[in-house]
């Protein structure tokens, strides 16, 4: 019975372990150093996308990064709340600017 017992702690402890974010991402309580945000920038969908606009609305974003997403690229799903992604089509006229 201790065995079994045992085995089912260490089972739910793995589960658990797994659902941890990986150490060091975390931000601190209450920090907004790099958190981006997308309002102050929504003036630029109809722009033409370049390098040198991407960076400028990153710092206006306070974004930690930033991307360019066209129809067709293959981009991470996961959300992270310090990246700026500027949605264009084929002709890189901004469609969406959005955070995560």
């Amino acid at each position: 019975m201790n065995i079994v017992r045992l085995a089912a702690l260490m089972a739910c402890n793995a589960i658990l372990t797994g659902c941890q974010p990986p150490f060091g991402t975390a931000q601190p309580a209450g920090s907004n150093a790099g958190k981006c945000d997308a309002s102050s920038i929504q003036t630029l969908i109809g722009e033409q996308a370049s390098p040198a606009l991407l960076d400028q609305a990153r710092r206006k974003s306070k974004a930690a990064i930033a991307r360019i997403v066209r129809p067709g690229d293959v981009v991470t799903m996961e959300y992270n709340a310090q990246r700026l992604t500027l949605t264009t089509d084929e002709s890189l006229e901004i469609l969406r600017v959005s955070c995560g």
